[in-house]
């Protein structure tokens, strides 16, 4: 028998794409650390039953895999398909998911530019949309976007990416109004390079993008974005380097911004 004045904890849910690996991965142990239960998304299965083991059996929480190629026109109904049908109601949606690339425009594989676009943008802003309806119901909810410096400047030499972060920045902060007094809070979460496989997955290759900038441990960067979120911030910018650029892209001729982006990324 539980005692009147004991309150019974409210099991919450949080859903974290991309959730295989790198910063993914660093959310899921956090969110799980704090009791929440998990949906897991990401294309690789197999790694994600890995994951949903050693996070119930580690933090003692449940979670949910759903093992889905995000990039495909119905990827994000799939997944909003899959918690629906189970009953979790999701609380904090983590729209983690992306990729980019590295080269010029001209010389890059369209396909891969699409399904850039795809991933970074449209599933995200689908994901968002499903979510989001039910959240207000609810009159409570987070939804945590991972973003990038990018957003703040055009990116020569990896246009695509730096534009789809742009989209995001926008988007993310056009909800924050949008949500306010629905007890809904959207934070957008801006930082630099990160060591995870996201170079070799741009195929950065010699860039300088890593080698001129600090990059980033991915566990610190997804503490900072919990943190932020919790806070209800609708913006976080990583560290005090990455504020400086953000904040000098406002006084610099956007000319020279995009003269300085190209020589910070062009191979050294």
């Amino acid at each position: 028998m539980k005692k009147k004045n004991e309150k019974t904890k409210v099991k919450r849910t949080a859903l974290i794409t991309g959730a295989s690996g790198g910063l993914g991965l660093s959310f899921v142990n956090i969110f799980a650390c704090d009791g929440y239960d998990l949906v897991l998304v990401a294309r690789n299965g197999d790694r994600l039953e890995e994951i949903k083991k050693e996070m119930e059996e580690k933090y003692n929480v449940s979670a949910t895999v759903v093992a889905v190629d995000l990039c495909s026109e119905d990827g994000a109904q799939k997944v909003y398909d899959a918690t629906s049908s189970a009953g979790i109601k999701v609380d904090v949606l983590v729209n983690n998911a992306g990729f980019g690339d590295f080269g010029k425009f001209y010389m890059s594989d369209i396909n891969k530019q699409i399904r850039m676009v795809d991933l970074n943008c449209t599933a995200l802003m689908q994901l968002c949309h499903l979510y989001l309806g039910d959240m207000v119901k609810l009159g409570r909810g987070n939804i945590l976007n991972v973003d990038s410096i990018a957003a703040f400047q055009p990116g020569p030499l990896m246009s695509v990416y730096y534009a789809t972060k742009a989209f995001v920045l926008s988007f993310s902060q056009a909800l924050t109004r949008e949500l306010k007094g629905t007890g809904v809070k959207v934070t957008c979460l801006c930082p630099g390079p990160i060591r995870t496989n996201f170079d070799n997955a741009a195929d950065l290759g010699e860039s300088g993008l890593f080698k001129n900038l600090k990059v980033w441990e991915p566990d610190v960067v997804a503490e900072f974005g919990y943190k932020n979120m919790k806070k209800g911030k609708s913006l976080c910018i990583c560290g005090f380097v990455n504020k400086l650029i953000v904040f000098a892209n406002r006084l610099v001729p956007r000319a020279l911004v995009r003269g300085m982006v190209y020589n910070l990324q062009k191979v050294q």
